[in-house]
């Protein structure tokens, strides 16, 4: 069986290269350099794997740029290894008040917010590929959508606990973030739930426009066929 490999819309080449243009930008004087490959190696390696499987199975501009955003975020937080982000020291400075004590946070809570943002950013992606290339309607992929954020939710906190047995304890709580808090992976996994769950307010608006794939033209060769 053939895949006729399409061409990336303009729209979806720019968040690409988005990616990877952060990618330096984050490493480059990053708050904890040991930890700085394990957080943007990552994102140089799915960016490539995107590029290939978004020419043979295309999603909408929409879900694209909601994936690009988060990588974004994550580029941002990783610059400052996600706990240290000086977000608080950043509105004294503009703001003239501090957000933690306003509201009444005893921690950086830069990673629950990025943990927040992956169920948001994700979930209209998700509800695609279900609908798109799973065969689901609406509903089951909403529910499945779901379902599939609390799977990789917890997987991705059992690798994060996976690789940092091997680590010295600095550099372990550096990278998963704790900040000695013994439930940080079910919090995080449940902000994760709570913004895959706010698209579903406003879903008419959210998942609208998912529709079949783009077909090639077949009316011309492609020499790019494989």
């Amino acid at each position: 069986m053939t895949i006729r490999r399409m061409r990336l819309p303009a729209a979806q080449r720019w968040w690409l290269l988005a990616c990877l243009a952060g990618v330096p930008l984050s490493a480059v004087g990053a708050a904890y350099p040991p930890n700085t490959w394990l957080q943007v190696g990552p994102v140089v390696v799915g960016a490539g794997l995107g590029w290939w499987a978004l020419r043979r199975w295309p999603m909408s501009n929409a879900s694209v740029a909601w994936v690009g955003a988060f990588v974004l975020l994550h580029l941002f937080a990783a610059r400052w290894t996600y706990s240290s982000v000086p977000y608080d020291a950043w509105g004294q400075a503009a703001f003239g008040f501090s957000i933690d004590k306003t509201l009444g946070f005893e921690r950086n809570m830069f990673d629950r917010l990025v943990h927040f943002a992956s169920g948001l950013c994700f979930a209209r992606p998700l509800v695609e590929i279900g609908m798109r290339y799973g065969g689901l309607g609406r509903r089951m992929a909403i529910l499945v959508m779901v379902l599939a954020v609390l799977a990789i939710g917890a997987l991705y906190e059992i690798f994060e606990w996976t690789l940092t047995i091997g680590m010295s304890p600095e550099a372990a709580d550096m990278y998963n973030g704790q900040q000695g808090d013994m439930f940080d992976a079910p919090k995080d996994m449940a902000l994760a739930l709570l913004g895959c769950l706010v698209p579903l307010a406003w879903h008419r608006w959210w998942f609208a426009g998912i529709s079949a794939p783009p077909q090639p033209d077949r009316s011309r060769p492609d020499p790019s066929v494989s």
